[in-house]
C-alpha cells in the first residue's frame, strides 16, 4: 500500500472537527444526540457555490455554515434544512453567494427535531470554488466503485484508489459512472488465485440484487463506510453521472428481466426510476426543476473549461445489433439538441464531454447485441449516428479543443480519433481517455470498431494469463489526472494506477483564437 501523507490542509480539518465536538457552543451533552451516519459530501461546485450532502440517523435540523478560513474565524451560517424518512435522513444544501476561487471549509451538524439541545459533533469539508478568471485546474477522474463483488476488505486497506487520489489535492472529482452496483451481491469471503482469501465488509443489502428503493439507496451508503472514500469526499468535490450499475447491467427502459431469477421486479423502468431517485439523493448533484432526476448537465469551471455530463442511459432504445440505417435512439434528441447548443455557446478554451461510454471500444449485451455505440467495423449505423451527429457538428460549428473522458470498461485507455483511418471522415480529429476500475474487477481489452477511425495510443488491461475480473488487491485500479495551465492553456492529461504510477501522459495544446 503505499505511503498516503495528509497535507497541512488536512490535517488542520481533522483538527478543526475534533476541537469542534469539545469547544462548540451550544451542543448537548445527552447520549441521545444526532450522529452524522456517512461523512460529508461536495458537488457541482461553481464560481459561486456548491452541492453539500451529510446524512443523519434520525429525523434531524440539517445546520451548515462556511467560512474561508481553517480556524472559521468569521463564519456564514445557512438556512437550516429539515430532513427525515422521505429521503433516507439524508439532506442536500445548494451553497451560494461564496466567493470565487475561494478556499471554503464547511461544517455540518445535525439537531434533533424534537429536542433542539441535541446537536450533533460537527464534522467538517473543503472545497476550492471554480474560478471567475485564469489559474491553473487540476481533476481527476475515473469509475466503477464497488464491482463484481469486490467490496470493503479493511484488511487490504479497503479501497486504496480513493486515497491515491486525495494525495493530488485535486480541484474536483469527476466519477464517470458505475457509481454503484447495485446487481453485484457481495460474498463474506472469497477465495483469490494466490491462496489468500478477500474479506468483504457486507450489509444486509448487498446481499442480494437491488430492487427496492431502501436497497438502491444502501449501495451508495455502502461505499461510504469506507475510510478512504470518507476521507476523499470531505476534501474533494464530485461530479457524478451513471451508467447500467446504477441499475442493472446494460439495462434500457424497455427491457423485461424475464431471464433474471435474482429479480422478482422485472420492469427495468421501474427500477430505473427507483434508481434514479437514489442517485440523486445520495450524491452532491444539483438538481433540474423541470426534470428533477435529469444526469445531463453542464459545469462551467471559469474561462479554462467547461464540463458537459451526458447520459446515454435514460434516453436509449432497446439493446439491438445496432445497425439500423436510420439511426436508433441513444441520447435522445433533447439531450442532442442541448448539447449541440451548450457547445456552440461554450467560451471556455477546452471543452471535457464526460461520457458513461467509450465511442469506438465494442461492448455487447450477449451474443447479438450492442450495448454502446460501437457495433463493429463500418459506417455509422444505429446508435452511432448520435454520436455522428455530434462529432459533425463540432467540425461544422467550429467548436475546438474538444476531450472525451469516460470510463466502463474497467481498463485503462488513450485513443485518438481521426478521419483518415475513419469509415465516418465528417468530422475533425480528437481525443478520448479512458479510465477506471476505481475499486471493482478489472477486464479487457476491448475489440474495437473502425466506424470513427480509433487508434489506440496506450492501453493497459490484463494479459490473457492474468484472466479475467482480477480483484483490486492486484494492483489493476486506474485513474486519469487533467492539468490545464492557466499561461500556456496546454491540457496534460495523465494515466495513474492506484499505487500512483504515471503510467502514460501527453500534453494537448489548444487551439487558440
Amino acid at each position: 500500500m503505499p505511503s498516503i501523507k495528509l497535507t497541512r490542509r488536512q490535517t488542520l480539518a481533522a483538527g478543526a472537527a475534533f476541537v469542534g465536538t469539545l469547544a462548540m457552543p451550544g451542543l448537548s451533552r445527552a447520549q441521545t444526540r444526532p450522529v452524522i451516519t456517512h461523512g460529508l459530501q461536495s458537488g457541482d461546485i461553481a464560481h459561486d457555490g456548491a452541492m453539500i450532502w451529510a446524512r443523519a440517523d434520525r429525523e434531524a435540523k440539517m445546520l451548515v455554515e462556511w467560512s474561508t478560513t481553517e480556524g472559521f474565524d468569521i463564519v456564514h451560517a445557512v438556512q437550516p434544512l429539515d430532513i427525515g424518512a422521505p429521503t433516507d435522513f439524508t439532506g442536500k444544501l445548494a451553497l451560494s453567494g461564496l466567493p470565487s476561487d475561494q478556499d471554503i471549509f464547511y461544517r455540518v451538524r445535525m439537531m434533533d427535531l424534537a429536542d433542539s439541545n441535541a446537536i450533533s459533533p460537527p464534522q467538517i469539508g473543503h472545497f476550492r470554488t471554480a474560478p471567475a478568471g485564469l489559474r491553473d485546474i487540476s481533476f481527476v477522474w475515473s469509475g466503477d466503485t464497488a464491482g463484481q463483488g469486490w467490496g470493503i476488505d479493511e484488511d487490504r486497506g479497503g479501497m486504496r484508489t480513493y486515497a491515491t487520489m486525495l494525495t493530488h489535492e485535486p480541484d474536483f472529482f469527476i466519477h464517470s459512472g458505475d457509481t454503484i452496483y447495485a446487481d453485484n451481491p457481495m460474498e463474506t469471503e472469497v477465495a483469490l488465485a494466490d491462496g489468500t482469501t478477500w474479506r468483504n465488509v457486507v450489509i444486509e443489502q448487498k446481499a442480494k440484487v437491488a430492487e427496492t428503493l431502501d436497497e438502491f439507496r444502501k449501495q451508495y451508503l455502502y461505499n461510504m463506510l469506507d475510510d478512504n472514500v470518507r476521507a476523499f469526499n470531505a476534501q474533494v468535490p464530485m461530479m457524478a453521472q451513471w451508467d447500467d450499475h446504477e441499475v442493472t447491467n446494460n439495462w434500457y427502459p424497455n427491457e423485461v428481466l424475464s431471464a433474471d431469477d435474482r429479480y422478482t421486479e422485472k420492469s427495468a423502468r421501474l427500477l430505473a426510476s427507483r434508481a434514479a431517485r437514489a442517485f440523486h439523493e445520495m450524491m452532491p448533484t444539483r438538481q433540474v426543476a423541470e426534470e428533477p432526476h435529469r444526469i445531463y448537465r453542464k459545469i462551467a469551471y471559469g474561462p479554462l473549461l467547461d464540463i458537459f455530463f451526458l447520459d446515454l442511459r435514460t434516453y436509449r432504445g432497446d439493446n439491438t445489433p445496432n445497425d439500423e440505417a436510420e439511426g436508433a435512439p441513444f441520447l435522445g434528441r433533447e439531450q442532442l439538441a442541448w448539447l449541440k447548443r451548450e457547445l456552440a455557446a461554450s467560451e471556455a478554451t477546452w471543452k471535457v464531454i464526460a461520457s458513461d461510454m467509450p465511442i469506438g471500444m465494442i461492448v455487447r449485451d450477449g451474443d447479438e447485441n450492442f450495448e454502446n455505440g460501437a457495433n463493429g467495423d463500418g459506417p455509422a449505423l444505429g446508435r452511432e449516428q448520435d454520436i455522428a451527429e455530434i462529432l459533425s457538428f463540432i467540425k461544422h460549428g467550429r467548436v475546438t479543443n474538444t476531450v472525451w473522458l469516460t470510463a466502463d470498461v474497467h481498463y485503462t485507455a488513450a485513443h485518438h480519433y481521426s478521419p483518415d483511418r475513419a469509415q465516418f471522415q465528417d468530422f475533425e480529429p480528437f481525443w478520448e481517455f479512458v479510465s477506471g476500475p476505481l475499486h471493482a474487477g478489472t477486464f479487457g481489452p476491448n475489440d474495437y470498431d473502425n466506424t470513427f477511425g480509433p487508434e489506440v495510443r496506450f492501453s493497459k488491461a490484463p494479459t490473457e494469463e492474468q484472466g479475467v475480473n482480477l480483484p483490486p488487491s492486484d494492483g489493476l485500479q486506474f485513474f486519469g489526472k487533467v492539468d490545464i495551465a492557466a499561461d500556456t492553456r496546454v491540457m496534460t492529461v495523465s494515466l495513474l494506477d492506484m499505487a500512483d504510477e504515471v503510467l502514460w501522459s501527453t500534453e494537448l495544446q489548444p487551439v487558440l483564437g
